[in-house]
């Protein structure tokens, strides 16, 4: 499980370190994609083949289906962590994140999410206001 906030930076190759604290849980593959939002995904290879399997089962007679199995499918990079615990981030996914220099990398149980500062600020400061809201809506079994 991957909880947290952690604050990184870009360095001049376009690598990020991934917090020590996930490093263990990863392993030395990991998948990286294009999130729902400016942001991206990152699973271990399990919870990868995980996904994978569910959208293979979905109807490929259905367009919804093919168009989001194409989006997100095709947003995905298998990388491997380097000695010092980095991964590099290709052109197509600092696009897609809006990543400059500064980085936000946070835990979201089952995946690990990296937002550029600047739009995790607003995402945060946008949804912080609703946190209430949104909490009643959901239904959580304790």
């Amino acid at each position: 499980m991957f909880i947290g906030e952690y604050h990184y930076n870009l360095d001049d190759k376009n690598r990020i370190f991934i917090p020590n604290d996930f490093k263990n849980e990863i392993g030395s593959q990991l998948i990286i994609n294009r999130g729902i939002e400016s942001c991206l995904y990152i699973y271990t290879i399990d919870e990868w083949s995980k996904i994978v399997n569910k959208l293979n089962n979905l109807s490929f007679t259905k367009k919804k289906n093919r168009e989001f199995n194409r989006m997100f499918m095709s947003g995905a990079f298998k990388k491997d962590l380097d000695s010092k615990g980095r991964i590099t981030l290709d052109k197509v996914l600092l696009e897609h994140s809006l990543l400059d220099k500064e980085c936000v990398i946070i835990g979201v149980g089952e995946r690990i999410e990296i937002w550029s500062k600047n739009e995790w600020n607003k995402y945060y400061e946008d949804k912080k206001e609703s946190l209430d809201q949104i909490s009643e809506e959901i239904e959580l079994d304790y």
